[in-house]
């Protein structure tokens, strides 16, 4: 890395930093003393939900299941069931499971090393990057999406990253990532956090960025962007809205729901209806006995 990038990048993680220590969000798993736990049950809950909806079910989790253990005595439908509507439920059975891997294999206690926490069921590159870094003060790439919509615009001068993560897109969040592991761990928080309050993808506040001398895509005059067009999630009548229907009528009633009552619940399309009942029974996520279907 040459003399220059180095100094750039060494003002914008300080600016940044600084940034983050004064107006980052007093979210509860930020708190001093959150356990390596909290932080796990943290990034469960907020993957591909707002961290808004996140914050009073993960004091009600950490409430009722304050470590590894206590949730692997619980069954998993319970964890189901508690899980509510913050939506892809499936993680709830993810997390039920990894609690479980981390009694069975790590003495209850979550592992600090990123090749561990990959190995723990529904833990992918993110998520393991995320608590080795935001537990243990580890130096790791967290690269979300905030963090990628700030690199690419600071950086590469692009209004947005490409849909998917590239090799190269690594590549330049590790080329960022100071050196010093308790300095890339605050880096890790505090892009995150300016991308989620101020490098917005709708309406970024450049005004108030504390990266904003350094940005290329700022300095160019802000281009817009001119890639592949960028996906967007419909969630209004697809079958992860039936699946979520009938999971709510299924949390609603302990003793079960019976078949033809619960395919009612979605009268628009009776086939969607079963292709989401199929998918709740095979992800295990319900359960039939005859003609009744249960958590």
């Amino acid at each position: 890395m040459s003399q220059t990038f180095e100094m750039r990048r060494a003002a914008v993680v300080a600016a940044v930093n600084q940034w983050y220590a004064a107006s980052a969000r007093p979210l509860p798993w930020r708190e001093p003393g959150t356990t390596a736990w909290g932080i796990v049950v943290s990034e469960f809950m907020a993957q591909q939900t707002p961290v808004a909806r996140v914050i009073e079910p993960w004091r009600a989790w950490m409430h009722r299941w304050p470590t590894p253990a206590a949730l692997a005595a619980s069954a998993p439908a319970e964890a189901v069931l508690a899980w509510g509507r913050l939506g892809y439920p499936r993680r709830a059975l993810r997390l039920h499971a990894t609690a479980v891997v981390i009694v069975e294999q790590h003495g209850g206690r979550v592992p600090r090393t990123l090749p561990e926490l990959r190995a723990l069921p529904g833990v992918g590159e993110y998520t393991a990057a995320a608590v080795a870094s935001f537990a243990f003060g580890a130096r790791a790439v967290v690269l979300d999406t905030n963090v990628r919509r700030v690199l690419a615009r600071i950086d590469a001068g692009q209004q947005f990253p490409a849909n998917s993560t590239t090799a190269a897109e690594r590549a330049m969040a590790d080329r960022w990532l100071p050196a010093d592991p308790a300095a890339a761990s605050r880096w890790a928080a505090a892009s995150m956090e300016l991308g989620a309050l101020v490098c917005t993808a709708a309406a970024p506040r450049c005004g108030i960025c504390p990266a904003a001398q350094h940005c290329a895509w700022l300095r160019a005059g802000r281009p817009a962007h001119d890639g592949p067009a960028r996906r967007a999630q419909r969630y209004s009548g697809t079958d992860r809205q039936a699946r979520g229907r009938l999971l709510e009528a299924l949390r609603t009633a302990p003793g079960g729901v019976q078949i033809g009552l619960l395919l009612a619940q979605w009268p628009a399309d009776p086939d969607q209806a079963h292709r989401a009942l199929d998918g709740l029974l095979a992800d295990g996520l319900a359960h039939r006995s005859g003609e009744v279907v249960t958590l």
